[in-house]
């Protein structure tokens, strides 16, 4: 450079210099800033593209003198700062060169590691080959080569992967269970309830300690009675047993017509003679559930005096929602508890799924047989029923939380060995027991991510889209 071109530069410099001063003392710049500061500026005054030289080829003759703080002060002499310090020479191949250099940039390499670029901290679709800062000071993320995998996958470390809590699972083969969970009462077997009246008739003339709730055995007195057609056909079966075997027949079957209980015609035969009164026998053992007889009162031919039912076995009838209909079926196994028996569970199966569908609730009626023979379960008690519905054909199922629905897609987060995770689209079907089946997108004995599903989708959608900022680039 001529003794003309290195005033004339060193003119150039002292300018920019003092502006940039003088705006650094109104803005409070630091000194490393304000040299920066003082670069653009002096870039934007010669209008061209300025690289500095690398310090390690520093040679040449001196050029001019730098502050050795990096200040804005430059000298075209040697000097030295206020407080005695020499100032820093500038050789002539560390001068700004006006002719576009052309490099290739070699990938930096941290160690042994190679680093492709650098990603922005906050995940935001910014990229840089080199390192920098953001707004915010903070540096921008190394991408390493060996990080580098497929657009989408991530690779996740070992102590990462502890400290967010990935689990993983894998996608069984077996059969689909959905278990049905229903109200249920409890009602009394229809086939075991007896209501107790006359066929002719009667007056009440006792009637035994019975009351409602009274346990009692079959053929157990109820009550005393009289009436005048029984005692009629009574008397005319004795006339005819005295008559002839032959005769009596047929007065034996009125007597049994009436109602009359067999041992009673047992001992009219015996002894003969024809009793005043009739008892009135439990018909069945069981629980007396109504009691209408009273004592005096005079019961009309078919009225009911008593209602028993044996509870020995019990319904619970459950509403099953007519959409769960389809996986049950009799012998269905069905889990069945009680809140007034909380520490128990009865099991059973269906044993009838009632053909109709209700209007209003939309429910069926579907009845499970429980035996009872400690009575401990109540008419009307309230009974909370689940239903192992399903069929036998195996499917491929996960667990519920392996599987990342948005509405119109679901994804299971594969884990494809050595700490590297891969997003993969599925088709799901039936949902039940915690576990969800997979008709497509993935095959029995994959290994898919449970817990932490979403860090590692969202980090994978971030190097998707990353990559799709990066590939441009490297093909420039």
């Amino acid at each position: 450079m001529s003794v003309f071109g290195k005033l004339a530069l060193i003119t150039i410099v002292s300018g920019t210099a003092g502006w940039i001063g003088l705006s650094a003392g109104g803005k409070g710049w630091t000194p490393a800033r304000l040299s920066g500061e003082a670069q653009m500026a002096f870039t934007a005054l010669i209008g061209r593209k300025a690289e500095a030289m690398p310090a390690a080829a520093a040679t040449g003759p001196v050029i001019y003198y730098r502050h050795p703080d990096g200040l804005a002060e430059w000298s075209a002499q040697s000097t030295q700062t206020k407080d005695g310090r020499d100032f820093i020479a500038v050789l002539a191949s560390e001068d700004v060169s006006f002719e576009p250099v052309e490099e290739a940039a070699p990938a930096a390499t941290d160690g042994e590691r190679t680093i492709l670029y650098y990603r922005h901290p906050m995940g935001l679709p910014d990229t840089s080959p080199v390192p920098k800062q953001d707004s915010m000071n903070m540096d921008y993320l190394p991408v390493y080569a060996d990080e580098a995998t497929d657009a989408g996958s991530v690779t996740v470390s070992p102590g990462k992967l502890q400290r967010t809590g990935v689990r993983t699972s894998v996608a069984v083969l077996a059969p689909m269970v959905m278990p049905v969970r229903a109200p249920g009462i409890v009602e009394l077997d229809t086939r075991k309830v007896s209501v107790i009246s006359l066929r002719a008739d009667a007056f009440v003339e006792q009637v035994e300690d019975v009351t409602v709730g009274t346990v009692v055995t079959a053929g157990a007195p109820l009550a005393m009675l009289y009436s005048p057609e029984i005692a009629a056909a009574a008397a005319l079966y004795v006339s005819d047993l005295r008559s002839g075997e032959a005769r009596a027949k047929g007065s034996r079957q009125r007597l049994a017509n009436l109602g009359v209980p067999q041992a009673v015609i047992e001992q009219i035969s015996a002894e003969k003679t024809p009793p005043v009164n009739t008892p009135l026998m439990a018909p069945l053992s069981g629980v007396v559930l109504e009691r209408m007889a009273v004592q005096g009162m005079m019961s009309p031919a078919g009225a009911p005096l008593f209602r028993i039912a044996d509870t020995s076995v019990v319904w619970v009838m459950a509403e099953v929602p007519e959409s769960s209909l389809a996986g049950l079926a009799r012998g269905t196994p069905a889990s069945i508890t009680f809140p007034a028996l909380p520490a128990e569970t009865f099991k059973g199966t269906i044993d009838e799924i009632y053909p109709a569908v209700d209007m209003q609730t939309r429910t069926a009626r579907v009845r499970i047989e429980l035996p009872n023979q400690d009575g401990r379960l109540l008419v009307n008690m309230f009974a909370e029923v689940t239903l192992a519905a399903g069929d036998a054909t195996p499917v491929v199922q996960v667990p519920q939380s392996a599987v990342i629905d948005t509405g119109d897609r679901q994804v299971v987060i594969r884990d494809m060995g050595e700490g590297t995770f891969a997003p993969q689209d599925v088709v799901i079907g039936r949902q039940g027991d915690g576990m969800i089946e997979i008709r497509e997108g993935i095959a029995s004995g994959d290994s898919i991510v449970t817990t932490s599903t979403f860090l590692i989708d969202a980090e994978s959608n971030l190097n998707a889209a990353l990559a799709a900022l990066v590939a441009p680039e490297a093909t420039q």
